[in-house]
């Protein structure tokens, strides 16, 4: 049973790692964040800003991983 959730695990890995990969870039802006920054001709401040945006969704999907894991691993008590 042991090997079967490596393999399990070891392909969600290799799904993610292709997905990651082969996708093309995109903006992490919103449509009214993307029209004001339109004017901005500073191109180091916009790559900035979708920098930023992308580290505060990190939070939010990290707390929903957790909680889907500990959910996942208590399922069958």
């Amino acid at each position: 049973m042991k090997f079967m959730n490596w393999r399990v695990l070891l392909l969600i890995l290799l799904a993610v790692g292709l997905v990651v990969f082969m996708s093309i870039p995109a903006d992490a802006q919103c449509a009214m964040c993307k029209a004001s920054l339109a004017g901005s001709n500073n191109g180091k401040f916009i790559r900035n800003f979708n920098i930023g945006v992308l580290v505060l969704l990190v939070p939010p999907v990290s707390i929903f991983c957790s909680i889907f894991i500990i959910l996942r691993r208590h399922r069958g008590e």
